[in-house]
């Protein structure tokens, strides 16, 4: 019934516990989860997740917060996204949140490796999953810079974990990519991004708990699972005056209809 699209089901908070997570999972009535990779150096864990369980799928890439790692040359994410249930390129995009003593101009590495995940997703035609913190203008540029524009031959994909603007959630609409909101919508402090949850149109929405982290209310402060996701879904509902029960069908379906290859 429910879809968790981001998730990291192989951190140390949650591998350990994954019978119970998964047991938990068919209690809440959340069907299928997408376990996103985000250094090629834990591909194969993440893989083998996917790989073990008929409900959930994979996404290959490095993500830009991470550093000192193996960097993707496109052979490397070309070769993993070839391998059965890997259905997306990413966790990838830009984060200006830890810059530090640097400047954006210190963070082309950044930059660079995120339009090598763009390379990948056109050329596989897998969508992309998009992070972006604190550099939305330069997130949607290089996009634009790389030849996605919502026509034939754009990979598309998912800005996750949404907190941005509504005029960034316009800008990446316009390009052909969904929106999915996390537990974050359910923070007292949210009201603008509810805004912005209401303002998106349902056919573009996904839910997602980026767990372990960001647990949503009433459970805000635990570690969080896919298990909870059903109280984003919740909150979405009441934005728009629906039962829940229609924005899980909605986001299931926007799920199936945007990673290709993921069975209902």
């Amino acid at each position: 019934m429910f879809t968790d699209s981001h998730c990291h089901l192989n951190f140390p908070e949650l591998k350990g516990q994954l019978p119970q997570i998964r047991e938990a999972m068919q209690a809440a009535g959340v069907d299928r989860a997408m376990v996103i990779c985000t250094t090629l150096e834990e591909f194969d864990e993440v893989h083998a997740l996917a790989m073990a369980h008929d409900n959930f799928w994979c996404t290959v890439g490095v993500h830009p917060d991470n550093e000192g790692v193996k960097e993707p040359a496109l052979d490397d994410l070309l070769s993993r996204a070839a391998l059965p249930k890997v259905v997306g390129i990413g966790e990838t995009g830009l984060d200006y949140f830890r810059l530090g003593e640097r400047s954006v101009a210190d963070m082309a590495w950044q930059r660079e490796r995120f339009r090598v995940h763009i390379r990948a997703a056109r050329q596989t035609g897998k969508p992309l999953i998009i992070h972006t913190r604190n550099a939305s203008d330069d997130t949607l540029a290089i996009l634009k810079e790389e030849g996605e524009d919502a026509s034939p031959g754009s990979a598309g994909g998912v800005f996750h974990c949404f907190t941005e603007s509504q005029s960034v959630a316009r800008a990446a609409l316009d390009l052909g990519f969904y929106i999915s909101f996390s537990g974050i919508i359910t923070f007292k402090t949210a009201g603008d991004l509810r805004e912005v949850a209401a303002f998106v149109p349902l056919d573009r929405v996904l839910i997602e708990t980026d767990s372990p982290y960001l647990a949503p209310m009433p459970h805000r402060g635990k570690t969080n699972n896919p298990s909870y996701v059903p109280f984003v879904a919740q909150q979405i509902a009441q934005l728009r005056g629906l039962p829940v029960e229609a924005v899980a069908e909605a986001t299931s379906q926007n799920f199936q209809r945007l990673f290709a290859g993921v069975m209902a």
